[in-house]
């Protein structure tokens, strides 16, 4: 097959189909406005990306409280959002009625910024710390969680991404570093029990067939007592929890899963590989076919990192540029049956139609991410964020704020 042929050709992901292989990760952007409800910019982006035609669209980071959050001005996902989010999902579907979209479901836990929240733990972690979590209060953030997925049900979603990845609350109960010995730590039958639990709890609460649900996972965070590490003080990788979690997730009514890796606050550059070093993008496919190995062939497997292939100008090596582009490595990996999906992140912000253009038979007029990372910046920084490349306006946030606050330093997330 042509990667045409492959990358356009639709999936079933439950019960409902995706029109083709490419899946937008979900991009924080700092836009929306002072209740945590999607902004018109906020909307006029969604709305492109269903415009753009991928197959499945991920809402970025969307928090199920105020009072712990990473974004000062983070979307909100609580009652007083349910309308909102209804006429947010209304304009988004109005753009593509065929692309399916999704809400990732955060709790930023203690990634969150004492600058403007409340930072708790389920068991300080050094450079971070925080409020030390009881047990009431994580069963708390369980019913809060329920309840967005209810309201994300409710405002026309088509399904969740329950956030068990990059260091936030979701990641941070399943740690082997979690070793405090309580109802949610210590032995892997307690940490993982926040995430079982609720699963079973949302399936409860909405029952509907045709609701998704699914996570992004990071297989392995690269640092001591990490998820995917063989012990609390151990960076050691070890992926016999991981895919206990997937299995367990798959056998409570998980459909898909998205592939990642990595905290980003602490290792960057396995969650979102850089430049300099292209060649981290290959581990995140040996991860998706272990994930694929141990799941039902109907369970969807997305992989991450795919961005830095770019249109085979990547810096790779001992490989030709034709074949390690995004589309023809991408393609063959489907085919290969290492993945089933390929996720878009820092592409999606410098072309947001690119699924369309390749159905089009416009590659020539993608506009291909640098991979430059100055997204990255504008989201550290707390801005507004989108592509630097091809966009002036964020350009211009950016050199605005390294003028007022200066290039950033050692670690900022």
């Amino acid at each position: 097959m042509s990667y045409q042929e492959t990358l356009l050709s639709p999936i079933k992901i439950g019960t409902r189909e995706c029109q083709n292989r490419f899946f937008i990760q979900a991009m924080e952007c700092n836009d929306e406005d002072e209740s945590g409800n999607p902004s018109e910019q906020t909307t006029e982006r969604y709305a492109t990306l269903a415009d753009g035609e991928a197959g499945l669209i991920c809402l970025e980071a969307i928090s199920i409280t105020r009072e712990s959050r990473a974004r000062d001005n983070q979307l909100m996902i609580m009652a007083p959002n349910r309308e909102p989010l209804t006429k947010f999902v209304r304009r988004v579907k109005d753009a593509n009625p065929k692309s399916l979209f999704i809400f990732q479901l955060t709790h930023s836990g203690e990634l969150s910024s004492p600058d403007f929240s409340r930072r708790v733990t389920v068991n300080p972690l050094y450079g971070y710390g925080g409020e030390l979590l009881t047990e009431e209060e994580v069963d708390k953030i369980k019913n809060d969680f329920v309840l967005a997925a209810q309201i994300a049900h409710d405002a026309g979603a088509d399904g969740i991404d329950m956030k068990l990845c990059h260091g936030y609350f979701g990641s941070q109960v399943l740690r082997p570093y979690n070793s405090r010995k309580w109802k949610y730590g210590g032995s892997w039958e307690n940490r993982s029990r926040f995430a079982f639990e609720l699963y079973e709890d949302i399936a409860k609460a909405i029952n509907d067939k045709n609701f998704l649900i699914g996570s992004k996972v990071s297989a392995w965070e690269g640092f001591p007592g990490g998820f995917g590490t063989e012990g609390p003080d151990s960076p050691i990788m070890d992926l016999t929890e991981p895919l206990s979690l997937l299995k367990g997730l798959e056998e409570r009514g998980a459909q898909y899963f998205v592939q990642s890796a990595g905290s980003p606050g602490i290792t960057i550059s396995l969650t979102q590989v850089d430049k300099h070093i292209p060649y981290y993008a290959y581990l995140n496919q040996y991860w998706a076919k272990e994930f694929k190995k141990i799941l039902k062939p109907e369970t969807v497997i997305i992989g991450s990192n795919m961005s830095i292939f770019r249109n085979g100008k990547n810096g790779l090596c001992a490989v030709d540029p034709k074949d390690a582009s995004l589309f023809s490595y991408g393609s063959k990996c489907i085919e290969d049956g290492v993945m089933d999906m390929i996720a878009l992140g820092r592409q999606s912000f410098a072309d947001p139609l690119l699924p369309k253009k390749l159905r089009e038979g416009k590659e020539d007029e993608i506009k291909w991410c640098t991979v430059c990372d100055n997204c990255l910046e504008l989201l550290i920084r707390q801005t507004p964020v989108g592509c630097c490349t091809f966009n002036k306006r964020f350009t211009d946030i950016l050199i605005s704020e390294r003028k007022l606050h200066g290039k950033l330093t050692e670690s900022h997330t």
